[in-house]
């Protein structure tokens, strides 16, 4: 009975190993920097003209991670918490104040990247969406 017992606790100790890895492997997939391919009317092209990216590669602190933006003006930052069931939070966003000729594509980002609530990952890539199906497209600036 004492033997069942102990291999019980060792599958069960094995598990929760392997489950804080994978757990961890995910986030770490995220902490990187990511360029953005696809958002709104946005052509592909333009938002690579522009070097649209977001940089996820700070330290999580508390389930945080402190990030940064920049869509071709002005630096932005964030507070961004990736959650359990694909859930994101992004708060604190703002930026510096420069201004530029043409701003819209900075303005419509900071507005529609505040209300993004969903993420997952597809490959090489990361995918942020809000309850209105809103979405932007990002590909990991490391891959080639």
């Amino acid at each position: 009975m004492k033997k069942l017992i102990y291999i019980l606790f060792v599958i069960f100790l094995a598990e929760s190993a392997i489950s804080c890895a994978t757990s961890t492997t995910g986030k770490l997939q995220i902490r990187r920097e990511w360029m953005l391919v696809s958002f709104g009317t946005y052509s592909k092209e333009e938002l690579i003209k522009n070097k649209a990216a977001i940089n996820l590669t700070a330290p999580e602190k508390k389930g945080k991670i402190q990030g940064g933006a920049f869509m071709g003006c002005n630096r932005m930052f964030f507070t961004a918490e990736f959650g359990n069931r694909n859930r994101l939070s992004v708060s604190e966003v703002g930026g510096t104040m420069m201004a530029c000729n043409n701003m819209q594509l900075e303005t419509s980002f900071a507005a529609h990247f505040k209300k993004m609530n969903h993420y997952r990952m597809e490959g090489h890539y990361l995918i942020l969406s809000d309850e209105n199906g809103d979405s932007m497209k990002f590909i990991a600036a490391d891959w080639d």
